[in-house]
This record gives C-alpha cells, sequence and structure tokens, in this order.
C-alpha cells in the first residue's frame, strides 16, 4: 500500500496563492479603465472636442496667419497745388509697390486715416516740404511714413552712402503655425484632463453612479487612478494627430524626439488629470464643478503662452506665469519640438508639472466622497 507524498503548501498554494491577490489587486483598476474608455468612444461629442476641435482650430489659425506677401500701405495726398508733384515724387522714389497712393479731399483724407481706410495722410506745404498726418498707435501707421519719407525722400534725390541689402527669412520653425501647434496640444491636454474628469465624475455623483461603488470592494484610489490613466491613451492619440496634421498641412518640422515628446505629453495629462480630479473631488453638480475648471483655466488660457508669448506680460509677474502647470507644459513642448531639446534639459519643467499633479492627485484622494 503506497502512502502519497504530503505537498508542502507553501510551495503548492503560496505562489500561486500571491499572484491571484496582485491579479485581485488590479482586476477592480482594469475594469475600470475599459469600462471608462467604452463609455469615451461611445460619446460622439467628446470625440470631436477633444479630436476633431483643435484640427480646425490649428487649421483656421494656420491659414488665417499663414505667410504672405507684405501688405500694400494705403495712403491719402491731400489735394492742393503741391498734389501732383508729391504724388510723382512718391511714384519716382518708390522702391517697391507696396505704396497705394490717391489725391483726396482734406476732410475725406482725415476721414479715412480716423476710420482706418488710410494708414497716413501726406499734405504738401509750400516750398519743398510736406506734413505727415498718422496715428501712432497704429503700427501700420507708423511703417507707412517711414515707407513713404524714404520714397519721398529718394525721389527728390537722396542717395544712400552705405549700401545695404536685404535677405527675406521664412523657414520652418519661425512662423506663427510652428508656435501655435505645442501650445494647442497643451490647450487639449489641459481640456481634456479637466474637462474629461472633473466634469464626467461631477456627472456620474449626480446621476447616483457614485453611490453604488461604495458597497463594493473598490479603493477610491484605484477608481481615480482609473479615471487619469483614460487621459494617457487619449493623449497619445491626441499627440500623433495635431503632430501629424502640422507635419502634412503646414511641413512644420520635429526637431525633438518624439518619445520625449509623448513623455511630456504623458506627465502633463497627469498633472491636467490630478487638477481635475481635485476640482471634481466633492462638487455636487454641474454648474459647481463647471465655474470651478473655468476659474482654474482661464488664467492659464490668458498667461500661458497659447496663442502669444508670455513675455510680454511685465518681468514682476513672470515667476507666477512660470509656475503654472500650462506654461511649464507649452514651453517644454515648444523646446523639444521646435529646438531639438533633450528630455532632461527641461526636467525643472517636468517637475513643476509632477509637483501639480502629485498633490492634486493626492488632495483628490483624501478629500474625495461618494456621494
Amino acid at each position: 500500500m503506497s502512502t502519497a507524498r504530503p505537498v508542502s503548501a507553501t510551495s503548492a498554494n503560496g505562489p500561486q496563492d500571491g499572484s491571484r491577490t496582485q491579479n485581485r489587486r488590479w482586476a477592480g483598476f482594469r475594469h475600470l479603465l475599459g469600462a471608462r474608455m467604452l463609455e469615451l468612444a461611445r460619446e460622439r461629442e467628446v470625440m470631436f472636442w477633444v479630436f476633431g476641435f483643435p484640427l480646425l482650430l490649428a487649421l483656421g489659425l494656420g491659414f488665417a496667419f499663414r505667410n504672405r506677401p507684405a501688405d500694400r500701405t494705403s495712403i491719402a495726398i491731400v489735394s492742393g497745388p503741391g498734389a501732383m508733384p508729391t504724388l510723382s515724387l512718391l511714384k519716382n522714389g518708390a522702391r517697391h509697390s507696396a505704396i497705394r497712393a490717391e489725391v483726396v479731399t482734406e476732410g475725406k483724407a482725415r476721414d479715412g486715416l480716423r476710420l482706418g481706410k488710410y494708414d497716413l495722410v501726406v499734405e504738401a506745404l509750400s516750398g519743398q516740404e510736406v506734413q505727415y498726418h498718422y496715428d501712432p498707435a497704429r503700427p501700420e501707421s507708423v511703417l507707412s511714413k517711414l515707407a513713404v519719407n524714404d520714397a519721398l525722400q529718394a525721389g527728390a534725390g537722396r542717395k544712400d552712402v552705405l549700401g545695404t541689402q536685404s535677405v527675406v527669412s521664412s523657414e520652418p520653425g519661425s512662423r506663427y503655425i510652428d508656435f501655435l501647434i505645442p501650445g494647442l496640444l497643451g490647450m487639449n491636454l489641459m481640456n481634456s484632463g479637466m474637462w474629461g474628469i472633473g466634469f464626467a465624475l461631477v456627472d456620474m455623483r449626480q446621476r447616483k453612479l457614485l453611490k453604488r461603488f461604495v458597497a463594493t470592494p473598490m479603493r477610491r484610489g484605484d477608481f481615480l487612478l482609473a479615471l487619469a490613466s483614460s487621459r494617457l491613451i487619449l493623449m497619445v492619440i491626441e499627440v500623433g494627430l495635431l503632430l501629424g496634421f502640422g507635419v502634412l498641412m503646414f511641413r512644420m518640422r520635429v526637431l525633438g524626439s518624439l518619445l520625449s515628446v509623448l513623455l511630456i505629453g504623458a506627465i502633463g495629462a497627469i498633472a491636467f488629470g490630478g487638477l481635475g480630479l481635485l476640482t471634481a473631488s466633492r462638487a455636487q453638480k454641474i454648474e459647481s464643478v463647471s465655474g470651478l475648471i473655468n476659474l482654474i483655466m482661464m488664467p492659464m488660457w490668458i498667461f500661458s503662452g497659447v496663442f502669444f508669448s508670455y513675455q510680454r506680460f511685465p518681468a514682476v509677474v513672470q515667476p507666477f506665469i512660470q509656475a503654472l502647470p500650462l506654461t511649464a507644459l507649452n514651453d517644454a513642448l515648444r523646446a523639444t519640438i521646435l529646438e531639438g531639446a533633450s528630455l532632461l534639459s527641461q526636467s525643472g519643467r517636468l517637475l513643476i508639472m509632477v509637483l501639480w499633479g502629485g498633490i492634486s492627485f493626492a488632495c483628490a484622494v483624501r478629500w474625495f466622497r461618494w456621494t
């Protein structure tokens, strides 16, 4: 009669139980992440605002601010005895055809300058003298005065002692669209992180869906982490679409590593995902969270350099602007995409985003309530 050899409980059950425990630990997270992605795929309006709207915005602004020939300056010459000689001097001295001049009455000339029809009014005085009427608050009016004065002086016989040459430069990387695409990418990551998470969380709270999760063994950290992680998947698509659109449509050059761009985008998505969770951790109504999200996003829309450089603002506020997460994200994206900067060189900006996201997520987990 043979006896069965006892099997060690440690060798038979230990690793398997540990593996099952580990799998069960992340099972809830995986199911929540999958459910969130399916929910997003069924919301067509979300897909439009996340993917379609930034492309339309880039297309519209890219064509509106594309490189065009120099604008023609429009001037009025006040009618009088010296009007035609002045017009003749202007035509003889003009080195290019960008000046369009016509002789009109004094009243019509002044009204045209006031209403923006003319950039400059030229009035011939007695003798060899002209008078310029221009608006110093309008850059085109100031430039028109310089161009017209140069043409009249040349027509009157002035000769330039110093020879000069001009070379027009419009290389990819220096255009407005090159500045715009990284800014739109950062703005879209902020919008999707704040609205996509904050709005969805409060909507589930209003529909009493969160109340049902209280009875489950799911941890709130897993639930919030699944919401934030869903933005990382969308982030890869957002980065690919916008950068691909810029390259194909406007021949934009991406000088940096695509992996670096994705890592910067991932950190930015996590930062704004944490802010979105924090904003919606206790809000009860859609109106409340909408107001809070707009309150957080509006300063970054204005100050963080999405559509124009934040260097225009006074130096005293520059440290506060550079501490904003969207400023750090936009600067890191532009440095990597347009200048080919390494990921290590952007460590300071990445640290700013990590701090915003980490502190926001920790506070959201602490203050979050299901109902």
